[in-house]
């Protein structure tokens, strides 16, 4: 593991615990399926803002030929996703100031609900190369954000996304989860904790299990030119 200064909004021990039981309980489920599918091809993955690396150790179970690297600005982030899989590698790193590995070393490059840094994900990329974006859609939660106040969410996140990748990325496929899951009163608290809404004000605890939508878009790219 590298060593690195932590971000200012970097995960706390206490949100990386609630991502944990959260992703363990299989929320996105769902996202991970698309995620084995679009990278099944993939056999040098990086997943930038990795957090635990949940995401990358179900993608390298799904890939046995696979082997990944685990990046996040948070340290107890880092040890988590440091023993998530055998054939993952896990270090400190700030996406924005740039990834610790060589032009070209990976083949896929991974983003879940995380920063997204166009040139420095190309130039990590080998060509033909692909680039795979999980974001939250609007209605993401939508019920938990109302019951507790929990952040919003950017309605127009997927136009964003591929007007910062043209230049380097062209889309090549758009993939939708949209399900309903019932969150017991511990659960719902994990979720709110695991993400940035755990930075801001206390929020309400639910004494009642409550019914949510999992929506969540993911956009897989092409490698087109290195910037």
């Amino acid at each position: 593991m590298i060593g690195a200064r932590p971000g200012v909004n970097a995960d706390t021990v206490a949100m990386v615990d609630a991502r944990t039981r959260s992703l363990e309980s299989g929320l996105l489920a769902g996202v991970d399926e698309i995620l084995a599918r679009r990278l099944a091809r993939s056999r040098r993955i990086l997943e930038a803002g990795a957090g635990t690396g949940h995401h990358l150790a179900r993608l390298l179970d799904a890939v046995p030929a696979a082997t990944g690297l685990a990046t996040d600005v948070s340290v107890a982030a880092v040890r988590r996703a440091a023993r998530a899989h055998p054939r993952m590698a896990a270090v400190v790193a700030d996406t924005w100031a740039g990834l610790p590995l060589r032009d070209g070393a990976v083949d896929a490059v991974l983003c879940v609900f995380a920063p997204r840094n166009r040139d420095e994900f190309a130039r990590v990329l080998t060509p033909g190369g692909h680039l795979v974006v999980a974001s939250p859609l609007p209605d993401h939660l939508a019920e938990l954000r109302e019951a507790t106040g929990m952040i919003g969410i950017q309605a127009d996140k997927h136009q964003e996304i591929v007007r910062a990748m043209s230049g380097a990325f062209s889309p090549v496929a758009h993939d939708v989860v949209r399900e309903q899951r019932t969150l017991s009163p511990d659960l719902a608290a994990d979720a709110v904790l695991m993400g940035p809404s755990a930075h801001h004000s206390t929020h309400p605890q639910l004494v009642e299990p409550i019914e949510v939508t999992v929506a969540v878009e993911v956009t897989t790219f092409a490698l087109t030119a290195r910037s």
